[in-house]
């Protein structure tokens, strides 16, 4: 069992909670060939985490398509945009708490809006953890208006372009089964070196 989906910095510090178990994908399918009911009693999200290394590929700086324009977003800006997308996720005071990361860079938090509306299109929020080289893509969502117009791609490029030569590698984890597909975004920006991790939660429905 290891939290190893997590960010380095983070797993430090992570304790897994009694009711929730993280098992790696070849020991969750050994142990369903073992027993079928090994985790009878629990809820399974599995999550994918990909890394990027930054030996391995050229960093161009994107072009921001055409019709979008940088953003100066609030806490409250970020955290609706978020909930909005996902349906859910970190609220204002939450992501307040992101700036005492030891990991935090105002540089790496990044939102599009719309040059004709106003709107808010995308954002992105990044971190960078200067101990071990690693660049963490936290969030990275775009509206669900102006999706297939590039500006997902753009994000996640720009950040690799901002830390291009203060990190070694960058990761990145997601829902595996996300309806929105973030898993063929990341691998088309160049993210690979898939692992998956089963997230098991106990159900308490008959407690």
């Amino acid at each position: 069992m290891t939290a190893a989906s997590l960010a380095f910095w983070k797993e430090e510090s992570f304790t897994v909670p009694e009711d929730m178990l993280i098992v790696r994908e070849h020991e969750y399918r050994r142990a369903l060939d073992s027993d079928k009911n090994a985790f009878e009693g629990f809820t399974d999200e599995p999550y994918f985490k990909l890394v990027f290394r930054m030996e391995e590929r050229r960093i161009e700086k994107p072009e921001l398509p055409r019709g979008y324009a940088l953003y100066n977003g609030s806490l409250k800006d970020f955290a609706e945009h978020i909930r909005l997308c996902y349906g859910g996720g970190p609220d204002e005071a939450e992501l307040e708490k992101y700036k005492q990361h030891p990991t935090h860079d105002p540089s790496l938090w990044l939102m599009l809006a719309d040059e004709k509306t106003g709107a808010i299109a995308a954002s992105g929020i990044a971190e960078l953890d200067g101990r071990i080289g690693e660049g963490i893509l936290e969030w990275i969502q775009v509206s669900p208006a102006a999706r297939r117009s590039g500006l997902g791609r753009f994000i996640v490029s720009e950040f690799l372009w901002r830390i291009r030569e203060k990190v070694v590698f960058v990761t990145v984890s997601g829902k595996l089964n996300d309806d929105s597909n973030p898993l063929a975004l990341y691998k088309s920006c160049g993210f690979g070196g898939m692992a998956v991790w089963h997230i098991l939660r106990r159900s308490h429905e008959n407690e």
